[in-house]
C-alpha cells in the first residue's frame, strides 16, 4: 500500500504536492540530511523521510510562517482556537465548522459566493495585517485569498485579493498532518539566498539537496525576479555539488506555451532525466497545459 502524500497547509501555487507520490519513488534511501533551498509551502520536505531537515526560502513570509506554525507542534488544538477566535472576530465563513454562507448567497451567486459573503471581512482582516504584522492574520490571509498567494505591492503592503474559499476539511486536515508531523522533527529553517544557503552547509555522503527552483518559462507570480542569469548561476552550482559528490535532484520545466528552457535543457543531458507527469498549471492561468513537459534531474544513479 503506498504511503498517503501529505498536503502542506500553505495550499502554495507551484508546491509539488501533486507530484509528491511520483518524485518520493525518485528520492535516495537513506537520507541523513535532507536540504531544501527552494521550499515554498513544504509539501517535498513534508514527504520525505530523513534524520535531519534544513530547508530554506528567500521569501521571508514563506520562511516566517513555517516557523509561526511549526512552533505550535504539539499544541494543535490551541492553534486551531487561535485561528477560530479571528476567524469569528471578522465574521468570515468556515464551513469546517458549517459558518456557512446563506442560502439567498448561494443562489444569487452560484460559483462564487464566498468571494462575495467574505469580501468585507477578509478587506478588514487585510487593512489590520498591514497597520500592524501579525503572523496568525497572514496565514488567514493567505487560505482566504486568491489562488492562496503571498503578495506584497511596491510599497510593502500586502495586496491580495480575496478568494472563493475558506476554512474547510482539506485546510483543517493539512494543518492537523503538518504539525502532526513537525512534533518529532529536526528541522531548521532558514531565509537567504539559495546559493548563500547551500554554500554555508557541511555535507556528509548521505546528505540529499532537492530544488524545486523559480520556473524560467513559465507565468507564475513567485517566478518574476528568476532569469536566465539565476538559471545559469544555479546550473553552474549544481555541477560544482555533482564534483563534490554531493546528491541532489532537481524539477524544472522544459517546455511550455511554445517556450525552452534551453539553458536547463542542455545543462541536463549531464544527468539522469525522468519525465514528470505533471499536467503544469499556473497562477494566471489555471488551464492545463498538454505542451508543457516538467522533468526530474538527477546526480545518482548515473547512466
Amino acid at each position: 500500500m503506498k504511503e498517503k502524500v501529505i498536503r502542506s497547509p500553505f495550499f502554495y501555487v507551484g508546491d509539488k504536492y501533486k507530484l509528491m507520490g511520483q518524485l518520493r519513488e525518485l528520492f535516495p534511501d537513506n537520507i541523513s540530511t535532507y536540504i531544501e533551498p527552494f521550499a515554498g509551502g513544504g509539501s517535498s520536505f513534508l514527504n520525505t523521510s530523513a534524520k535531519k531537515y534544513i530547508v530554506n526560502d528567500i521569501d521571508y513570509y514563506v520562511i516566517a510562517l513555517h516557523q509561526c506554525l511549526s512552533s505550535y507542534a504539539g499544541r494543535q488544538e490551541e492553534f486551531l482556537n487561535e485561528l477560530y477566535t479571528l476567524i469569528d472576530k471578522y465574521g468570515l465563513s468556515c464551513s469546517y465548522r458549517n459558518i456557512t454562507v446563506p442560502d439567498e448567497l448561494k443562489k444569487k451567486y452560484v460559483k462564487t459566493y464566498y468571494s462575495h459573503f467574505n469580501k468585507e471581512a477578509y478587506t478588514k482582516m487585510k487593512a489590520d495585517f498591514n497597520e500592524k504584522e501579525d503572523l496568525m492574520l497572514l496565514y488567514l490571509l493567505l487560505i482566504y485569498g486568491f489562488n492562496h498567494m503571498i503578495r506584497f505591492n511596491g510599497s510593502g503592503k500586502f495586496n491580495l485579493p480575496v478568494g472563493n474559499v475558506d476554512f474547510n476539511k482539506n485546510v483543517y486536515n493539512a494543518i492537523c498532518h503538518y504539525l502532526s508531523f513537525m512534533e518529532s522533527l529536526d528541522i531548521t529553517f532558514v531565509n537567504k539566498d539559495f546559493m548563500e544557503f547551500l554554500s554555508e552547509l557541511e555535507y556528509d555522503e548521505e546528505s540529499y539537496i532537492y530544488l524545486d527552483p523559480p520556473y524560467l518559462i513559465s507565468g507564475s507570480e513567485y517566478n518574476k525576479y528568476w532569469n536566465e542569469e539565476e538559471e545559469q548561476r544555479l546550473c553552474a552550482y549544481l555541477d560544482d555539488l555533482d564534483q563534490r559528490g554531493i546528491r541532489f535532484g532537481i524539477t524544472n520545466l522544459i517546455n511550455h506555451k511554445g517556450k525552452v528552457n534551453q539553458t536547463f535543457l542542455e545543462w541536463s543531458k549531464k544527468y539522469i532525466v525522468y519525465n514528470i507527469d505533471s499536467n503544469y498549471i499556473s497562477f494566471n492561468d489555471n488551464t492545463i497545459k498538454e505542451d508543457s513537459k516538467e522533468v526530474f534531474v538527477t546526480n545518482y544513479g548515473r547512466k
